[in-house]
């Protein structure tokens, strides 16, 4: 299997290339499990994340346990988006994403119980890796449409194409096969 090489904090991990769609392949980072790149990334964002930031938010499920970390780190609180409604939810605020992970519609949901935790709140979006930017946008309006300002975005990786609206502490390329 091919690999891509990263250092992610002084962390050196190998990633496997796999096919998301015909002729087009990622460097796949899944840093669930993997304790040490984990504390490294959330140390690492904690430093770079801007002193204004009052609250964290990120999407449920990877980005979960970095954003644990860059809480401990910062002394920042987090609240989660999740990916699907509970019955216990109150006045939930969903909206639909399509990721290129999955490539398919996902749902991100924001418990009621935690809009009083973002109004008003400078916010710091922590997740592993903004591609398209599908679900940074649609955490986005979610944390505006409930009076919150989106102050920064961190993530371990970007994919694809350049962005200068996120933090990131490296870059993956889209591998792309020519027929």
């Amino acid at each position: 299997m091919r690999t891509y090489s990263v250092n992610i904090g002084g962390v050196a991990r190998e990633l496997p290339i796999v096919e998301l769609a015909p002729g087009l392949s990622v460097a796949l980072f899944n840093m669930l499990g993997d304790t040490e790149v984990t504390e490294s990334a959330g140390k690492a964002l904690a430093d770079l994340m801007p002193s204004e930031v009052d609250v964290l938010v990120t999407p449920e499920v990877k980005a979960l346990t970095l954003a644990h970390v860059v809480s401990r780190e910062s002394g920042k609180p987090y609240v989660v988006v999740r990916k699907t409604q509970k019955p216990y939810m109150v006045n939930p605020v969903v909206r639909e994403v399509l990721s290129i992970t999955t490539g398919k519609p996902q749902t991100l949901v924001l418990d009621g119980m935690d809009v009083e935790n973002l109004k008003g709140k400078k916010i710091a979006i922590i997740d592993d890796v903004v591609s398209t930017g599908g679900t940074l946008k649609s955490l986005s309006k979610i944390i505006s449409e409930v009076g919150g300002e989106v102050v920064a975005v961190l993530t371990v990786f970007t994919e694809g194409d350049e962005r200068d609206d996120v933090i990131a502490l490296g870059h993956l390329p889209l591998f792309k096969v020519e027929n």
